[in-house]
């Protein structure tokens, strides 16, 4: 059976209609995010069931206080700060915990399989030695297509505080992940990784969609 046309309704629109009780324009919103903020959270957690409990955990958080949502940010940037703070919340308490599953809402199973290739269990070993403020910074910037203004509004810090985070993460994962790189990169002077948003090739973290549908280059210091 093919898929159901997308919705042409903006994130706000989507999630005003829902506040009005509009059937499954919540659903839409799910649809959207449920990929790239399990790919957020496990990035952060190093852990598929914890990153499938954490953004359980946001889009309930999400249904429960869409009434509550000001508008004052884009509504990805609202979903991710949400999911950022259940995997705080996670890496605090540090034990599994039964998540109230989101009735009526499946999620879709991420497609890329993310630990079935070698390359990528490495990044994903490399981004679990970093800091927990490095590895968030680093992922919604460089994995994401967060800009660093983005970036700093879902953590709640400084624009400086992103780009110190970033540097940092950025030259620990060049030092693990150096061999993953091509030749003709591994030749490049440290320099250009100092401008780009993309840590592609500082330490081969691999850009998906942004959280407007594509990976912005130059979001990073």
């Amino acid at each position: 059976m093919p898929d159901p046309p997308s919705d042409p309704r903006s994130d706000r629109e989507l999630l005003a209609a829902h506040v009005a009780g509009q059937a499954g324009a919540f659903d839409e919103l799910v649809r959207r995010y449920a990929e790239r903020l399990w790919l957020l959270a496990f990035r952060t957690l190093d852990h598929r069931e914890d990153a499938a409990d954490a953004v359980q955990e946001t889009f309930v958080s999400a249904l429960r206080s869409a009434h509550r949502y000001r508008g004052e940010s884009e509504v990805s940037t609202w979903l991710h700060r949400i999911t950022v703070n259940a995997c705080l919340d996670r890496i605090r308490r540090r034990r599994t915990r039964a998540v109230e599953p989101l009735a009526g809402h499946d999620l879709p199973t991420p497609r890329d399989g993310i630990d079935d290739h070698l390359t990528r269990l490495t990044v994903a070993d490399a981004l679990a030695t970093l800091p927990d403020g490095q590895r968030l910074a680093v992922v919604l910037v460089d994995v994401h297509g967060f800009s660093i203004t983005e970036t700093a509004a879902v953590l709640g810090v400084r624009e400086g505080t992103i780009k110190s985070r970033c540097a940092r993460a950025r030259g620990r994962l060049a030092g693990l992940l150096g061999h993953l790189r091509p030749r003709a990169e591994a030749t490049d002077g440290p320099g250009e990784h100092e401008t780009g948003g993309n840590a592609g090739g500082a330490g081969g973290v691999q850009s998906t969609s942004g959280p407007r549908g594509r990976a912005r280059r130059g979001g990073g210091p």
